[in-house]
């Protein structure tokens, strides 16, 4: 006997979100005559709990056997609302959200009325293709309990030993012959004013003695393939190769200090950068009598858009520095706009002020012009150029992404942002993991970050990392590619050659060449599915018949 479709759905207000530019009222009366909708209800917030509980409640007592909720996105509340179908005994992935304040209210503010019509084409859409959904299981696949950490700075090293204390085997691989990254180039480490060097290096030295922590140092990564899981890694130290497998992996391989060539007469000796300032001040030939620090030398511009974040406050501990070993020389400040967020940071600045430091802001249409024992700069609030003396000039360079990134974003599939730092799977949902499963980042590699930033991040990844890992078992939602028709495939290649997460595989069995897909590594974007000209793949809840329903349910009410 063929199963009686049963679906509820549940339109939201999402306060005046949707309700202030939708009528609401409507959607909820329009979807009690579509086919097989059997329950309406209108929530305020349908994902609070009290909008949670009236579903939980209508699947029980109205025998609901689909529901579709008409609200916000999923990418943020469907994993919510599948969590709240299998509380209530339903399958979770007979659920189908459909979005109708991104799609609807948001774009459409000022066409009300147009804005509900096509809110009730997404629902008529949305209820056709719930009425093809079938139950879904979740994907487990075993997991391999070591860990791989990329970089052997400071965030690197955290990460390691937070996977290490937990019992994890940890690989630590770094590219140079030290551990410490940038740290080892820094004199003091603000707000604290600890011995950049001293902490690298007590880090350093915990990492080597721990158990649980294998060192590769002057080792780069050739090739990495697998998912999550199941990584298989090759790497070569000074010509050695050498294979492994992971579980996880932790990118940490940070960043590295602009070198501003050509700008402001840079010539490492009398303009020199904050990176430079600070091994003059660890080597104690530090003796000028006038400063002048210049920020944002090489970022915020049409290179380079972003605010590297951490010079301001690099610039006020360096002059506070020096104010502190030669209170007689004079530090000024040549700045866009300061960055001391936190009350620590404030509270530099405060100090740098108190000491004598002099701030003078300059507009980036007119920039600072250096020039012999001096630089001339545009006073906004006298309204005319003033010159200041300068037996040493100091750049506030930006970090910039490191030249590897390209390199490993390829190995590891993962994907760069415009400014080649590493970018994450959602700044909200998913900052600390990439969009390819089992892949975490922190530290300069993400974006510049203070060091107690850089820990916290590497804290947090390796947190991440550590759910899959102490499963042992990975579960992975079932919305993948599969191969509908065998006997269809033939073999081409040319769906392995688009995946981006390479989860699919070609494999020679009785049949000849045929595609394999990994499930647990695909992430169900479509492509292989859209791509096969024979029809021999689909993707789960996104079947090739109930995406032609959803077609089939517009055309029709638009006829």
């Amino acid at each position: 006997m063929a199963e009686q479709i049963r679906i509820g759905v549940f339109v939201c207000n999402c306060g005046s979100n949707i309700a202030g530019y939708l009528d609401v009222k409507a959607l909820a009366e329009y979807a009690k005559i579509l086919p097989h909708v059997v329950f309406v209800r209108e929530n305020l917030y349908t994902c609070s709990e009290n909008g949670i509980n009236e579903i939980k409640a209508a699947i029980k007592e109205q025998g609901l056997n689909r529901v579709v909720v008409a609200s916000c996105t999923p990418r943020t509340h469907e994993p919510l609302f599948r969590g709240t179908c299998a509380e209530a005994g339903l399958n979770p992935y007979l659920f189908e959200m459909v979005n109708i304040r991104d799609q609807c209210s948001w774009v459409h503010m000022q066409e009300k009325e147009k804005g509900t019509t096509k809110a009730k084409d997404l629902i008529r859409m949305g209820v056709a293709k719930a009425a093809l959904l079938k139950p879904q299981e979740p994907i487990q696949s075993e997991m391999d309990p070591r860990a791989l950490v990329i970089g052997g700075g400071i965030a690197g090293m955290t990460a390691a030993m937070a996977l290490g204390n937990r019992g994890y085997e940890v690989t630590l691989i770094e590219k140079s012959g030290e551990l410490g990254g940038l740290l080892l180039k820094l004199d003091k480490l603000a707000p604290s004013g600890a011995d950049a060097v001293a902490v690298a290096r007590k880090q350093a030295d915990l990492v080597r003695r721990h158990p649980n922590i294998h060192l590769l140092l002057s080792t780069h990564i050739d090739e990495v393939n697998g998912y999550i899981g199941h990584f298989q890694v090759s790497a070569s130290t000074n010509g050695s190769k050498t294979q492994f497998g992971t579980g996880v992996i932790v990118v940490a391989t940070g960043a590295r200090v602009f070198r501003p060539a050509g700008l402001y007469g840079y010539d490492g000796e009398k303009v020199i950068t904050q990176l430079e300032l600070e091994e003059v001040f660890k080597s104690g030939a530090f003796a000028a009598k006038n400063v002048v620090m210049i920020q944002c030398v090489g970022a915020r511009n049409d290179e380079r858009k972003y605010c590297s974040r951490i010079c301001c406050m690099v610039a006020i501990k360096n002059a506070i520095e020096i104010k502190e070993k030669s209170p007689e020389t004079g530090v000024k400040v040549l700045y866009r706009d300061i960055q001391a967020y936190g009350t620590e940071n404030e509270a530099l600045l405060q100090r740098a002020k108190e000491l004598g430091v002099i701030f003078i802001k300059y507009d980036p249409a007119r920039p600072p012009r250096v020039e012999a024992g001096k630089v001339i700069v545009h006073h906004d609030l006298l309204g005319r150029e003033i010159e200041l003396p300068q037996d040493l000039v100091v750049l506030s360079t930006p970090l910039v992404a490191g030249e590897d990134n390209e390199a490993i974003s390829k190995l590891l599939r993962v994907s760069l942002d415009a400014n080649k730092f590493f970018l994450e799977g959602h700044v909200k949902l998913k900052p600390l993991d990439f969009a390819t499963d089992g892949i975490y980042l922190c530290g300069n590699a993400h974006y510049p970050a203070t060091v107690r930033e850089a820990v916290s991040q590497a804290l947090g990844a390796a947190s991440r990392a550590s759910i899959p890992l102490s499963k042992g078992v990975m579960s992975v939602e079932p919305i993948v590619s599969t191969l509908v028709d065998e006997d269809a495939c033939r073999g081409c290649g040319l769906c392995v050659a688009l995946c981006p997460y390479g989860a699919l595989e070609i494999v020679r069995g009785e049949k000849g060449r045929k595609v394999r897909v990994i499930p647990v590594a695909c992430k169900g974007c479509g492509i292989c599915a859209a791509t096969c000209y024979h029809h021999a793949l689909s993707v789960n809840s996104y079947s090739d018949a109930q995406i032609g329903e959803q077609i089939r349910a517009f055309l029709e009410e638009s006829a």
